[in-house]
C-alpha cells in the first residue's frame, strides 16, 4: 500500500499562520494535520503501508525532514516530490508519478475526516464523500442504489449531486489512474486552467472500472482560523482518555486545567485557568491567563489575557485586551 498526500497549497486562508509554516504542518491536538490524516488512514486501512509521497512546494528543508520523519514513525518509506506551479488536483497527484502503482489511497492534507475505510475488492476504487449544502464548490458524484458512482462531475453550476468529494481517494491499481492523468496532460484538458482528478475519473469509469462511495462520519476541515479551532476542538473530544493529552512536566502554580485540554513539554501556567478545548504546545509560559477555545503553539509567552476563539502561532508574545485574535509566528502584541 502507498499514500500520497499532496500539500503543495499556499493556505492563504490562515494567514498568517501559512506565513512560515505550511498548512498541512498546523498543528491539531500538539501533532500536524498531516500526521493526524496518515495516523488515521494508517489506524483503520488493512494493509502495511511501504511508501508516502508528500507533494509540496517549497517549503524549504525543515519542513522536508519532518514529513520524511511523520513517514518513518508510520513504519514508511517517505518521499518527497515538488509541484512548483499549481495546476490542480490531477497535475498535483501526478508529480508522484513514480509513486502511481499497484494499491494507492491519495490524501489531501487540509481535512481530518471520521470515515468507514473499508477497501472493498470488488472494485477498482473508493472514493469518500460527504453531503454539502453547496455543491457547486467541490467535485460531486452520483450513484446508484448499490452506492457504485455513476457520474463524477467537477464543481457543477447547476445541481447535479450534494455528494461532495472530501479529497480522500482509493485505487486498486495506481497505474490506471497515472495514464488518465497523463492522458489529460498530454490533451491540456483543463477546467479553468486546471487539471482535475475528477476528469481522470470519469475517464476510468467510462472504460469500465468500478467505483463505490465510502461512508464520512465527520469531515472536519482546516482551511481558516475559525475552523481549525473548531476541529481542534472536535479532535480533543475524539482522543481524551486515548492519548496521553497533558505532558508530566507542565508547572502548575495556582492554576486550573478543564479537560479536555492539550499541553506539551516544559509548558509553564501561573495563576492561569485553561479549557475546556485548548491546545497549547511546548515550551510555552502562561501567566494570569484564561482562555478557552483556542490554540497556541510552541515557545510562545501569554500574559494578563482573557481570550477566546484565538490561535497564537510559535514564538510569540502577547500581553493585552484582546479577547479573540490570530496572531502568527514570531509576533509581539504587547
Amino acid at each position: 500500500m502507498k499514500i500520497i498526500v499532496p500539500m503543495a497549497g499556499r493556505g492563504s486562508r490562515l494567514r498568517p499562520h501559512t506565513l512560515t509554516v505550511p498548512k498541512p504542518l498546523t498543528p491539531i491536538v500538539g501533532k500536524p494535520v498531516v500526521q493526524r490524516l496518515l495516523e488515521d488512514i494508517a489506524e483503520i486501512q488493512q494493509q502495511q503501508i511501504e511508501d508516502i509521497g508528500f507533494i509540496i512546494g517549497d517549503f524549504g528543508d525543515q519542513t522536508e525532514k519532518e514529513l520524511l520523519s511523520i513517514a518513518e514513525k508510520l513504519g514508511a518509506r517517505g518521499h518527497i516530490f515538488y509541484q512548483d506551479v499549481p495546476l490542480g488536483t490531477a497535475h498535483a497527484i501526478q508529480c508522484a508519478k513514480d509513486l502511481l502503482d499497484g494499491p494507492v489511497v491519495l490524501a489531501f492534507a487540509d481535512t481530518l475526516f471520521r470515515a468507514d475505510f473499508e477497501l472493498d475488492s470488488t472494485v477498482d476504487g473508493v472514493i469518500w464523500t460527504k453531503k454539502v449544502e453547496d455543491p457547486s464548490a467541490f467535485g460531486v458524484v452520483k450513484m446508484d442504489e448499490q452506492g457504485i458512482i455513476t457520474d463524477f462531475v467537477e464543481k457543477p453550476q447547476e445541481f447535479v449531486s450534494d455528494e461532495a468529494i472530501i479529497g480522500i481517494y482509493y485505487v486498486k491499481d495506481g497505474n490506471n489512474l497515472r495514464n488518465e492523468i497523463q492522458y489529460l496532460l498530454d490533451n491540456k484538458i483543463t477546467h479553468k486552467g486546471e487539471y482535475s482528478i475528477t476528469d481522470a475519473l470519469e475517464n476510468m469509469k467510462l472504460k469500465g472500472l468500478r467505483f463505490k462511495t465510502g461512508v464520512v462520519d465527520e469531515w472536519m476541515d482546516c482551511g481558516n482560523k475559525e475552523v481549525v479551532i473548531e476541529t481542534n476542538t472536535k479532535i480533543l473530544g475524539f482522543v481524551d482518555g486515548k492519548e496521553d493529552l497533558i505532558a508530566k512536566d507542565v508547572e502548575l502554580n495556582n492554576s486550573r486545567i478543564i479537560p479536555p485540554c492539550s499541553i506539551g513539554k516544559n509548558t509553564k501556567l501561573h495563576n492561569c485557568t485553561v479549557g475546556p478545548n485548548v491546545s497549547i504546545g511546548e515550551n510555552c509560559h502562561l501567566e494570569n491567563v484564561e482562555i478557552s477555545d483556542s490554540i497556541v503553539m510552541n515557545s510562545s509567552t501569554v500574559k494578563s489575557i482573557n481570550l477566546k476563539n484565538s490561535m497564537i502561532g510559535n514564538h510569540a508574545i502577547v500581553n493585552g485586551k484582546w479577547t479573540s485574535i490570530s496572531v502568527g509566528d514570531y509576533t509581539i502584541m504587547d
